[in-house]
């Protein structure tokens, strides 16, 4: 009687036509057994490697070491993300308190609320806010409660501060007669070519005078350092920042509105001779991390054991089958024995391990990698409590969600091409038609941001609201835009959605006996 294997079970089935030699040696003792006999060990391994770790342990009395594995590595790594993230929100803030400082230090008339509308319309305006930033900047030492230093070098021509101009290489523009001459090639000045500048030298006025026609922008760019101290209340080792600060005075709409910016890009470095009073090295988190990358190195090791076993035995089961049966098995009866869960624990354990050697090159100051290594602390973290899921279907009142999830998901995911298709052309239409009278249609990634609020309910006054009505054939076309997508999308995509999964878990619940 053949075997038969079907999503994870096995079956006999009938049938007394056979292929190859009757009998095969056995590789135990070396004596010839019928196929009778192969067929049943195979069952038996078969019934064995399709076994839960209780199963398992109740028939051979082989303890779940994975499981308990597992287990204690939730626990460590969960223990590891909690504590990167308390460093990486202490750097994250400290990097936008000096922010939210250089924006008071050196914008002139800066509000916390006018981030993005700090702009200026005369050409004394213009004059005023760049030398106010400059002055700033000389008496920067005796006028902030922080402690900076200057970085000396890294500006044009060895001085500290940097302010060039970007100008198009011809520009005359007139438009009482309706005419222009432009050269587009961009042309950068220096503080050479405009004015003369450095600290020892002090600053200079009597050059700076742009013709606004021409102009672009002009760009102020200087570093600072610093030390973030508070990093001592963690017991780690306080970090040295560079802060390299650019202050843009942004003309290129020439509409007669210069919008003023500033950007403050952080570096971090292991600070010089560090000495802190009464503490002495402590090397409980490097030793914590490394605990936490071995751990996941066995359970990889292990993970892998198992997937290998798993294509040993499938192996032996297609071979069974071609000689014995004279058939091939499907692909879908293969992917049986690969698990798919180890495969999950396998990139959640290189994630681990890969940002655990990261975090360790932070602590020891020789990495800055903060955003690097919190994605993959952070989705190797996702993955593991993701895997806790695998030992709940061994019990069938907990198994519901992942049947039903693999039940739906063929029709979900064509469903949901379809759906893409028609959810992308209200995209390109919304952001061409309304992005020059809605600020939420701007871009695209704006405008997919925004409709997909739409769809789970939310924003929707404003959205209808915020539409200005300056053209009344466009205000005309977004009413008809806007409702048709929430009609469409919540209405009947959402519902048939939904009706997708209903069905499934309907399904399974009356074949299962839920």
């Amino acid at each position: 009687m053949p075997l038969f294997l079907h999503k994870g079970c096995l079956s006999v089935l009938p049938g007394p036509h056979r292929h190859g030699d009757p009998r095969v040696p056995a590789t135990a003792s070396g004596a010839w057994v019928g196929p009778e006999h192969e067929e049943e060990a195979l069952r038996r391994k078969l019934k064995y490697f399709f076994m839960s770790p209780c199963d398992k342990f109740h028939a051979k009395g082989r303890k779940p070491v994975k499981l308990g594995l597992q287990l204690l590595k939730i626990i460590i790594v969960t223990v590891q993300l909690v504590l990167f993230g308390l460093s990486n929100q202490m750097v994250v803030t400290f990097k936008e308190e000096n922010t939210m400082s250089f924006k008071y230090l050196f914008l002139k008339d800066y509000d916390e609320g006018s981030d993005n509308t700090l702009a200026v319309y005369t050409q004394s305006d213009v004059y005023e806010h760049m030398f106010y930033a400059v002055d700033q900047y000389l008496v920067l030492p005796e006028t902030t409660v922080g402690r900076y230093a200057y970085v000396y070098g890294a500006g044009f021509n060895g001085s500290a501060l940097s302010l060039c101009q970007h100008y198009y290489k011809k520009g005359r523009i007139d438009p009482a007669n309706d005419t222009f001459n432009i050269d587009p090639h961009v042309i950068t000045g220096t503080v050479q070519d405009m004015q003369t500048f450095s600290l020892a030298e002090g600053w200079s006025r009597r050059a700076a005078s742009y013709a606004f026609q021409e102009l672009i922008n002009v760009t102020i760019q200087f570093q600072l350092k610093a030390i973030n101290i508070q990093t001592i209340i963690n017991n780690e080792i306080p970090d040295c920042y560079t802060f390299l600060i650019t202050i843009v005075l942004d003309n290129k709409a020439h509409s007669g509105k210069v919008r003023i910016s500033l950007d403050n890009q952080a570096s971090i470095k292991e600070c010089k001779d560090p000495s802190v009073s009464g503490q002495a090295e402590n090397y409980t988190r490097l030793t914590f991390d490394v605990a936490v990358a071995m751990v996941c190195m066995l359970s990889l090791v292990l993970c892998g054991r198992s997937i290998l076993r798993g294509l040993i035995l499938q192996h032996e089961f297609v071979e069974f089958f071609k000689t014995n049966m004279g058939r091939k098995v499907s692909w879908a009866e293969r992917m049986e024995f690969i698990n798919g869960w180890y495969i999950l624990l396998i990139i959640s354990d290189v994630f681990t391990i890969t940002g655990s050697v990261i975090k360790i090159c932070i602590e020891s100051k020789n990495s800055s990698a903060y955003d690097v290594c919190g994605i993959l602390l952070g989705t190797s973290t996702l993955l593991v409590w993701v895997g806790v899921i695998r030992y709940l279907t061994f019990f069938q009142k907990y198994n519901i969600l992942i049947v039903t999830l693999r039940a739906a998901f063929p029709n979900v995911i064509r469903f949901s091409c379809c759906v893409a298709v028609i959810y992308l052309g209200y995209c390109f239409c919304g952001w061409i038609v309304l992005g020059p009278y809605h600020v939420k249609f701007r871009s695209l990634s704006m405008v997919s941001e925004c409709l997909f609020s739409l769809i789970n309910g939310d924003d929707m006054f404003v959205t209808f609201s915020e539409m200005q009505e300056s053209s009344t054939l466009v205000w005309v076309f977004s009413q008809v835009y806007l409702y048709s997508f929430i009609s469409l999308f919540i209405y009947m995509v959402l519902s048939l959605f939904i009706a997708l999964i209903t069905g499934a878990y309907e399904t399974i619940k009356v074949t299962l006996h839920y």
